[in-house]
């Protein structure tokens, strides 16, 4: 059996149905409490390279040329990469990846590859070397169908002109869909594409055997269409109370209107939805930081203890890191990054093309280190959790100044990056805004930390009142 690593949530946003015209993807990355994410900047390189993957030892020559990009990797490399999610030099934004799961009678004919394309490798094999949403599409179908691969995933796209979701089925087969302009998606932890149109090639991509193969096979249960949700997934109890239910509430916050007879375990929700309103990246943020507010199912609100821990929430505790990638924005697109868990966590803009990161951004290890960006995010975290109802306005609080900063800083970067000439002025300004901001960030959660630490105190099961009287 192949060991799944991570058990995500993600959602993609197309351009007509956001505020600005912006293209949004993100996800958050779910693996253990304490497993310590950094930051990279991949420079552009010429050279011939080998790819060899530590989890399952699939060797791959890569392309001689590679862009640059920025990604996440693990703390330690020893079981893979785990690059995860990132932006080249030619916007192209990926994330990588949505865990799910094939059924078995899919896995009887089509077992998981012991030594394919995992998750660990996917990023660090594709991003670089590819221009547009499509060819990332293309190029990692080719690499699964050639290679296998020994996970069922969903993996992101997008550009500046679309987004793409793509979905693996069995140990070889796949199928992508470009998101509707007007349209979003939220996936969690279950196989979501529905209908696929074989004659749209504008709106899906594919294994150019995987018809034959479900024909040969008998897989569809319907006599007409082809719904790979249906053939290729799973539709388990443990889909209904893991999965459905963050589908579930994505549609009541920005589809109230249209999915108010949902429920939280239904295993038929869609999966593209039209949002009631236009949608900014802050609801994109709110939905990867949330855990079902204003619902009895809020682990850290007003219902039955049942109701509390019925539902796998969004944002939880073993996050390590949650990311919106924003692309077809007027200025640089932009990386937000918020490291340790994104309820607890500020998202920091990293400006796609900027060369450098702080220090404590590439720095991350076990045990805990007082000097690592993920650290120093993750301790304000376990601090409020000591007296969650307590301390959680001092979060809030420091969260709302830092967010309302950061768009504040973002429209004064793009104001004043059409007065610079040259991509070197460009590139140079967009690194020392992303470093002062990303720096400012820390420093705004080291000093919560310390307020947090001094009111701890008086919560210490030694003190000790003294009768006035004595």
């Amino acid at each position: 059996m192949i060991k799944k690593l991570s058990a995500c949530t993600s959602i993609l946003i197309g351009k007509k149905a956001t505020i600005d015209g912006t293209i949004i993807i993100g996800r958050n990355e779910d693996a253990k409490a304490a497993w310590p994410k950094r930051v990279e900047i991949h420079p552009r390189d010429s050279m011939e390279r080998l790819f060899i993957s530590k989890e399952t030892k699939l060797t791959l020559q890569l392309p001689t040329h590679s862009a640059q990009y920025m990604a996440t990797p693990e703390w330690t490399d020893k079981d893979g990469l785990f690059e995860e999610d990132g932006i080249n030099e030619y916007d192209v934004a990926m994330s990588a990846t949505e865990s799910a799961y094939t059924n078995e009678l899919v896995l009887g004919y089509d077992p998981l590859v012991e030594n394919g394309l995992n998750e660990e490798a996917m990023i660090t094999v594709v991003l670089p070397y590819v221009k547009t949403a499509r060819e990332g599409v293309a190029r990692l179908g080719q690499l699964i169908a050639e290679h296998g691969t020994g996970e069922t995933n969903g993996v992101l796209f997008a550009d500046n002109d679309e987004a793409w979701y793509f979905e693996t089925g069995g140990g070889h087969y796949w199928v992508a869909q470009r998101i509707p302009d007007d349209a979003y998606a939220v996936v969690g932890n279950q196989l979501a594409i529905q209908e696929v149109d074989f004659n749209d090639p504008d709106n899906f991509m594919f294994h150019p055997g995987i018809q034959a193969f479900v024909s040969e096979h008998h897989l569809n249960p319907h006599e007409e269409g082809f719904n790979f949700r249906e053939i290729f997934g799973t539709h388990d109890r443990a889909d209904a109370i893991y999965s459905t239910p963050r589908v579930w509430y994505g549609h009541q916050l920005f589809s109230k209107s249209k999915a108010q007879a949902e429920q939280p375990e239904d295993q038929d929700l869609p999966f593209l939805m039209q949002p009631d309103r236009k949608l900014s990246i802050l609801d994109a943020q709110r939905y990867l930081a949330s855990h079902y507010q204003g619902t009895p199912f809020d682990p850290v609100g007003r219902g039955s203890q049942e109701e509390k821990h019925r539902y796998r929430p969004i944002s939880l505790a073993k996050t390590q890191e949650s990311h919106l990638l924003q692309m077809n924005r007027g200025g640089a697109n932009i990386h937000w990054l918020a490291l340790g868990v994104a309820a607890q966590s500020v998202y920091v803009p990293f400006f796609a093309g900027i060369d450098d990161v702080p220090a404590p951004y590439k720095r991350g290890k076990l045990p805990a280190q007082r000097n690592s960006a993920y650290w120093i995010y993750k301790e304000a975290g376990v601090l409020v959790d000591s007296h969650y109802h307590d301390f959680l306005p001092d979060l809030q609080a420091v969260q709302k100044e830092l967010n309302v900063n950061a768009v504040k800083m973002v429209a004064q970067t793009d104001a004043h990056l059409k007065e610079l000439k040259t991509a070197t002025e460009r590139a140079n300004y967009l690194t020392r805004q992303s470093i002062n901001f990303a720096t400012d960030a820390l420093n705004a959660y080291r000093d919560l930390s310390l307020s947090l630490l001094t009111k701890m105190t008086d919560y210490s099961p030694l003190n000790f009142k003294t009768d006035e009287n004595l």
